[in-house]
């Protein structure tokens, strides 16, 4: 009885030993608890509705009369019940965008919702969505330009003043902030009083930012501050929805600040980061940044919808998705749509963890101590972590089943409280008798989704490879997803042949040409097919096997450029430019500015606007920032251009430009660009096309 009592002893101080191994200390920088927050937040909506939305531009000039701005049916409990049930949980509004208009009636301007015929002058969106927020449980952001096009004393030091006083207003009266947005486009042409000229500020100096940051976290110490490089929260680098897949949730703080020339970078981060300031991605559901009817058709397919979120959030980011609240006030039924769309679709992909379902082993696991255990990887319990002995930067998890599974997700997340410290990792399955890999990749930090092949398999190995210190994992996921249906998509080459892709082999493409909606009783779509004249293609793919339908996809084509050349430029490639790849471009080089492409269009049209497309390349450049187009019938003869302006934020947002005009008669068109982004006497184009009466 003694020595049974002994050895129960003895078991209870080992296993009481094993339950008080110490954790692993942290490593490299780390999160503050309001980034731990920030992080949680995954995926939250941005909002851009100010003036531009009833000027129909992308960047104000700061001339513009208050009383254009004008909603008929304003409602931001629609905004936010929306968001909501698309499973966002915040939003962030342009309180000022670069024109200077605030929405809220602020002390500091006329140019402001005060002076409006909205409400009468007495209204106040911010207060509006500030109580829609309150109401529906989601957290609210405060977008403030730095850079006001309208005001007079911008580039001063008393510009500051008013800048601070208007961000004290803003973090004073509407309620607890989640985070202050400060965008990084700052100093040029502006209207400034009536100045009518540009500005150049030091962005490094100007600002004072830390002095401007101490009011932030006087008045809102919870929020985080995004610029782009942080300092709490970073630009990921591009307006295009994507992080790279290589994400370190730290940067070299020293090397990153507003408008810095190499801002790609902040894509990746930096391996050896000296503070954390973790990527959020900001991208638009359409073209613009601000509502433009022409663009009603353009919103994002729900396939890109898809691919955003998973290079996004599924890559060590925070998804901030933009929606251009439209002239009534309201989001648009089409962007409304097709959130919800995306919504569901996430639904399904995670609706059944299959890892808990598994026996879970481990090669390594901290002092043998349970409560470092591979099962603390899928207890679901993100407080709870996987680790191993110090020293030790290879290890692996091993989860068996008693039955096949087939999956074709997986998700991973670090304990990032104690830093981001995965390099390197791999997945495996066994698949008849023998160990393959599915997929390895860099970076894990707060989140990591991979899409990978189906598998069928028992057994399923996840590796990491390499690592700063020892792992840890606070989560491991694995789920079957279905099988998506996307939108089909659209491509006319030069001579006018229309090709129509699915993205599901095993589905059957219908078309209709005439309007209508297509289903299984139009057209099969076997080949390309010859369409020169104006044309709208409608098109929808459907699955044989269950009758599944994709949304329906749609395209208006004009005539077909098949005879058009440049007529100013031998170049042999200069026809890039009507061969419908937006993939292809060709760069009309010169040793000074204005640089200028003359088109034959090989006969008259009636002529009512245009389209150019930029360089659709990562690291593309020469993108047209101001322009001229002329419209000549013999082309010697030229008028007075029939369009001229810019082409606003061309540079984080390279997407296709569309100008209308009065309509003009002729055979020859120019369009010169006056000045050009990103590179020097030379002048990109993917695509180029006209709009015809």
């Amino acid at each position: 009885m003694k020595n049974k009592s002994v050895l129960l002893f003895v078991l209870s101080f080992i296993l009481l030993a094993c339950q008080q191994v110490p954790p692993p200390d942290a490593h490299g920088p780390l999160p503050a608890d309001k980034q731990l927050n920030w992080h949680q937040l995954e995926y939250y909506a941005f909002v851009h509705f100010n003036m531009n939305t009833f000027t129909d531009e992308e960047w104000g000039f700061g001339n513009e009369n208050p009383a254009s701005f004008n909603p008929s049916e304003l409602d931001c409990h629609q905004w936010v019940k929306l968001f909501k049930e698309a499973g966002m949980k915040g939003v962030i509004i342009t309180a000022k965008h670069h024109d200077g208009f605030c929405l809220w009636p602020t002390a500091t301007t006329e140019h402001s919702i005060k002076n409006s015929p909205y409400k009468n002058g007495k209204g106040d969106i911010i207060q509006e969505l500030s109580e829609a927020c309150q109401a529906h449980g989601l957290k609210l952001g405060i977008y403030l330009s730095p850079w006001d096009r309208n005001n007079e004393h911008y580039g001063t030091s008393e510009y500051i003043s008013i800048f601070r006083e208007q961000l004290r207003e803003l973090l004073t009266n509407y309620g607890d902030i989640f985070e202050v947005w400060f965008d990084g486009a700052n100093g040029g042409t502006g209207y400034y009083g009536g100045a009518n000229e540009q500005r150049h500020i030091d962005r490094k100096t100007y600002y004072d930012w830390d002095t401007t940051y101490e009011i932030i976290r006087e008045l809102q110490p919870a929020a985080c501050i995004f610029g782009d490089g942080g300092p709490e929260v970073r630009w990921v680098g591009n307006e295009e929805g994507w992080a790279g897949e290589t994400n370190w949730s730290i940067i070299r703080k020293k090397d990153c600040y507003a408008g810095m020339p190499n801002h790609q970078q902040l894509q990746y981060g930096h391996e050896d980061g000296t503070h954390w300031v973790p990527a959020e991605v900001d991208v638009s559901i359409r073209p613009g940044w601000y509502y433009h009817t022409r663009e009603d058709h353009r919103v994002k397919s729900l396939n890109k919808l898809v691919d955003i979120y998973y290079e996004s959030v599924g890559r060590n980011a925070s998804l901030l998705l933009n929606f251009p609240v439209d002239r009534r006030g309201l989001v648009h039924e089409n962007d409304a749509r097709r959130v919800l769309e995306l919504a569901g679709v996430l639904s399904e992909d995670f609706a059944h963890n299959l890892a808990p379902d598994a026996k879970v082993t481990a090669s390594d696991e901290r002092g043998n101590s349970t409560k470092y255990s591979a099962k603390q990887a899928i207890d679901e319990d993100s407080s709870s972590f996987w680790t191993t002995n110090d020293g030790t930067t290879t290890a692996s998890v091993t989860f068996e089943y008693t039955s096949p599974i087939t999956f074709n997700r997986f998700i991973v997340q670090e304990y990032i409280p104690l830093g981001q410290r995965v390099k390197t990792f791999k997945l495996e399955a066994k698949v008849a008798n023998q160990w393959q890999l599915i997929d390895a990749q860099t970076t894990i930090g707060a989140k990591r989704i991979l899409r990978l092949p189906a598998t069928t398999t028992d057994q399923i190995r996840f590796t990491v490879m390499d690592a700063k210190a020892c792992p840890v994992i606070s989560n491991i996921e694995f789920y079957h997803a279905p099988q998506l249906l996307m939108e089909p998509t659209f491509r006319r080459d030069q001579q006018g042949l229309i090709t129509i892709t699915k993205t599901d082999p095993e589905a059957q493409l219908y078309y209709t040409t005439d309007g209508s909606l297509p289903n299984q009783n139009s057209q099969i779509y076997h080949k390309p097919f010859l369409a020169t004249e104006k044309t709208m293609v409608k098109a929808i793919a459907i699955d044989p096997k269950t009758g599944r339908q994709s949304p329906v996809s749609e395209h208006n084509f004009d005539i077909a450029p098949t005879h058009w050349r440049v007529s100013n430029n031998m170049d042999e490639k200069a026809h890039l430019i009507f061969d419908g790849n937006p993939n292809t471009a060709w760069y009309v080089k010169g040793n000074h500015l204005p640089l200028e492409i003359i088109i034959d269009l090989d006969e008259h049209q009636q002529i009512s606007g245009f389209t150019y497309l930029p360089d659709q390349g990562r690291w593309a450049g020469g993108y047209a920032f101001t322009y001229e187009f002329f419209v000549s019938m013999d082309g010697e003869k030229w008028e007075k251009p029939v369009s001229s302006g810019e082409f606003s934020n061309i540079v984080n947002s390279p997407v296709l430009q569309t100008k209308n005009f009065k309509v003009t008669t002729g055979r020859y068109v120019k369009l010169t660009a006056l000045s050009v982004e990103r590179g020097e006497n030379q002048f990109g184009i993917a695509e180029f096309g006209i709009i015809t009466k």
